[in-house]
């Protein structure tokens, strides 16, 4: 029997190490329980608790560039910049859309404003009083100048 007692004695002893335990208060005022050493930054004063024979809070090396796994808030930050960018590329292509219709409604009344500008009949206007007067040869060729220059954007 005082064998086994010193062989749990001896297991006890070995695996108080494994239970060390760290306590300090987060960013946010919790206080925080962990097996790890809290991370670097954190001031002195925060830090409640720390295992008997532990040297330093500091990360040693290998864990300060061991990547983190990133936080819930980071990876909601990521869907959310993502949803962004995603509405504006489909409000840039509605707006395209909706250039291209302009475009093609514009360049479908000049062709009808050149085919009637050209077919030599005579074309009536409404002067500032409200009155028909007839456009003039003069002002159908200006017209047509402008016509043709939109008819030159377009495709």
């Amino acid at each position: 029997m005082n064998r086994y007692s010193l062989l749990l004695l001896a297991a006890v002893a070995v695996s108080a190490p494994a239970l060390a335990q760290y306590s300090w208060i987060d960013d946010h005022g919790t206080r925080v329980f962990s097996d790890r050493p809290p991370p670097p930054g954190t001031p002195p004063a925060r830090i409640l608790k720390t295992p008997r024979g532990a040297a330093s809070t500091e990360a040693t090396p290998a864990e300060a560039t061991r990547p983190t796994a990133p936080t819930l808030a980071d990876r909601d930050a990521d869907f959310r910049k993502r949803a962004a960018e995603r509405e504006a590329d489909e409000r840039k292509v509605e707006q395209d859309a909706q250039r291209k219709a302009d475009n093609d409604a514009q360049c479908a009344a000049a062709r009808r404003s050149e085919v009637v500008l050209t077919s030599g009949v005579r074309i009536a206007d409404m002067d500032d009083k409200g009155e028909r007067v007839f456009v003039t040869d003069e002002e159908k060729a200006r017209r047509l100048v402008q016509v043709r220059r939109v008819l030159a954007g377009c495709r």
